[in-house]
């Protein structure tokens, strides 16, 4: 069995516990520790770190396809790893040492949070960091917390070759982050996505993320823009939900019956004819997702840069996954009717947090907008492809 086949046949075995233990996963409104701990010994929090640091850097189908597993039994889970692994691909953007002091152990786990909304002034050996930071998925659980700040040196911004202001995310030990509880949301309620700040902390410059001349690895992995492995992580997850909400309906339609109907809910035609349309466009969004992919890994393997064109084609391909993922779970939420909507249904779980999912910038409609111009041969930002 390839270690691709292992890490595969291991998430779903997980997916089954995590499907189990679901409800106390969200009460406590974070991954337990113990959860967190099997998936760093599974290798989850690895996928994304370079194997000269005893990573895996395990393709992105693959790592895909273990979060689309992994949200099948709980999307909260499926999340803190997907942004582990995104996370630890920073780790090939700071010199050998520091990431290796970083990376100590299999199990370390490393979340954050790439928006610069922190400021990191430049002093003796360093930076003194100052910042707020939302949507800290993980973190309660992570040894190591990325923060993105903007650069500053003498109070005035610091800028790249091109005059651009510099932003690099800054990786900051737990033990120095503090943290606000503010996590009380509708969905993916698991995930534990606190705030967490900072204020006058130093970081040396060795822990701040593409900020010296440490030159990647030249494996196939790290040609892809961090956004994309953002990206592509979420669209991973809500294929996962709605294949969870397809199994869930179909379980509760062969037996449940409307009022004054004595058909069951599989048994209507309405239902059937639903119920066939969401597979087809599940179906079809995960193809196109899987095959952007496919092509855009192809290239990487074969050194090339990942071309724009390959770019826009992943990120409309992700959106798109997220994007009939909520449709479809919404249709079979719809399905499920009255049932649906009592807190022991898993339908309505999966209804929220497929809708949170949807709120992250990544996926958003401008995607979409980004996506057409580029097709029209438009003149685009693509910064954020």
């Amino acid at each position: 069995m390839s270690n691709s086949d292992e890490l595969l046949k291991t998430a779903e075995e997980l997916s089954k516990e995590f499907y189990q233990r679901s409800d106390e996963i969200e009460k406590a409104r974070r991954v337990p520790a113990d959860i967190s701990k099997k998936m760093g010994e599974a290798g989850f929090y690895r996928l994304g770190i370079p194997q000269h640091l005893g990573g895996l850097e395990t393709p992105p189908a693959v790592s895909s396809r273990i979060f689309e597993s992994l949200a099948r039994g709980d999307a909260s889970c499926a999340w803190v790893a997907f942004i582990g692994t995104t996370t630890g691909t920073s780790l090939a953007s700071i010199p050998k040492d520091a990431a290796a002091e970083i990376f100590s152990a299999a199990d370390v786990l490393m979340t954050g949070v790439f928006a610069p909304t922190g400021v990191a002034e430049k002093v003796d050996g360093g930076f003194k960091v100052t910042g707020n930071w939302q949507w800290g998925s993980g973190s309660q659980n992570a040894h190591w917390l990325m923060g993105g700040c903007m650069l500053k040196e003498h109070g005035e911004l610091m800028l790249d070759s091109n005059g651009r202001p510099r932003s690099h995310p800054v990786i900051m030990p737990k033990k120095d982050v503090e943290f606000v509880d503010t996590w009380h949301v509708s969905g993916l309620r698991g995930t534990g996505s606190l705030d967490y700040r900072v204020k006058d902390l130093f970081i040396p410059e060795h822990r701040v993320v593409g900020f010296s001349d440490n030159n990647k690895p030249s494996s196939p992995l790290y040609a892809f823009p961090y956004f994309t492995f953002l990206a592509l992580g979420i669209g991973a997850v809500c294929l996962g939900i709605a294949r969870a909400a397809i199994d869930e309906l179909v379980q509760l339609a062969v037996s449940k019956k409307r009022v004054s109907s004595s058909k069951t809910v599989a048994d209507q035609q309405v239902s059937q004819i639903q119920l066939a349309q969401a597979e087809a466009d599940l179906r079809s969004a995960r193809s196109f997702y899987y095959e952007a992919l496919d092509d855009a890994w192809q290239c990487a393997l074969a050194g090339e840069d990942v071309s724009l064109a390959m770019r826009r084609n992943l990120r409309l391909a992700t959106t798109h996954a997220v994007i009939k993922s909520a449709q479809v779970v919404d249709v079979m939420y719809n399905l499920g009717g009255g049932s649906a909507v009592y807190e022991k249904s898993r339908l309505q779980r999966h209804f929220r947090d497929v809708h949170v999912a949807t709120s992250h910038i990544m996926v958003a409609p401008t995607t979409l907008e980004t996506a057409g111009r580029l097709f029209f041969g438009l003149e685009t930002n693509t910064a954020m492809f």
